[in-house]
């Protein structure tokens, strides 16, 4: 069967990535639908997880790193009482015991885990131990000793308690493993748990209702998808601004550095020409504009 041709497409895809696909394959089903010559996505989602993914096809993902620093939402749908070697509904049940928490002591776990705290990552993660993820490890019984890293939960809501299920809207800093917070929820009460669902809602000030399922993009036409896609410049609209002149735009992409009296903080600005094309992020350096990251292409 004859296979249609790659294209350039240049652009960011909210996709809500359904459970049971892992990222890089939601991501590949996303890049045949456009027939994108380059794809990446923004953060791992598990398999058992759902929502929103960024994905970037071609140019956006030299910004995609932008997103993978940015704080996230999700809502996750606790088991009180089960403990799993995963901490997902995934892994066999490793330990029990009662759950029967009162709301106020539920109320008080997550009061206790918001702020500024330590987590250990889990062994059922991404995070790589001598070029292997620990996932690997820890399916052939092995734990790797993990550090504890600085997070911070800006707010746990509970949505619903009727254990042994309880509902909690997150909101949380890079680097949250909300299985692992589950986990220390529980232990705070006395009990255990582990994840059912988890759902990720906001990334970056993207949020779930700007995303778009597969099966809602497969029914469109290659047009109508096209449509959907967020500018490069999506990603990184947190930073500050600049227009500068066709001449410095010029000599920006030709790996110059033209002069340049705005601003003087040393972090990244977003370039645009005069006619509103984004040309990519530099900084300001004495004086001068020099080259951070830049488009390959005028948008």
């Amino acid at each position: 069967m004859h296979k249609p041709p790659k294209r350039p497409v240049n652009g960011v895809l909210l996709l809500d990535k359904p459970q049971g696909l892992s990222s890089n394959t939601a991501l590949q089903k996303a890049r045949r639908l456009y027939r994108a010559e380059k794809a990446g996505h923004t953060g791992v989602l598990d398999p058992l997880a759902t929502g929103l993914l960024p994905v970037c096809f071609g140019e956006a993902a030299k910004f995609a790193q932008y997103l993978l620093d940015a704080d996230k939402a999700y809502t996750a749908t606790l088991k009180l009482g089960e403990a799993t070697a995963t901490g997902d509904a995934e892994g066999e049940t490793v330990a029990t015991a009662p759950a029967n928490i009162s709301p106020a002591a539920f109320q008080t776990a997550c009061r206790a885990l918001t702020g500024k705290i330590r987590q250990v990552p889990p062994m059922f993660s991404a995070l790589k131990h001598e070029g292997k993820p620990l996932y690997e490890y820890a399916r052939k019984g092995i734990t790797i000793e993990r550090k504890a890293r600085d997070i911070e939960i800006y707010s746990i809501n509970i949505r619903s308690f009727a254990p042994p299920a309880a509902v909690i809207d997150v909101r949380c800093s890079k680097g949250t493993y909300i299985r692992t917070l589950s986990e220390d929820i529980a232990k705070h009460t006395g009990t255990f748990a582990h994840l059912t669902a988890l759902r990720r809602t906001e990334t970056a000030g993207f949020t779930i209702a700007q995303s778009h399922t597969l099966e809602a993009l497969e029914a469109l036409s290659e047009g109508e998808r096209d449509t959907l896609l967020l500018p490069c410049d999506a990603l990184v609209q947190h930073l500050p601004a600049a227009v500068i002149s066709e001449q410095a735009a010029d000599m920006l992409q030709k790996g110059q550095r033209p002069q340049f009296d705005g601003q003087t903080a040393a972090l990244p600005l977003r370039i645009y020409r005069e006619n509103g094309a984004f040309i990519g992020l530099a900084e300001p350096h004495e004086g001068r504009l020099k080259a951070v990251r830049l488009m390959n292409t005028a948008q």
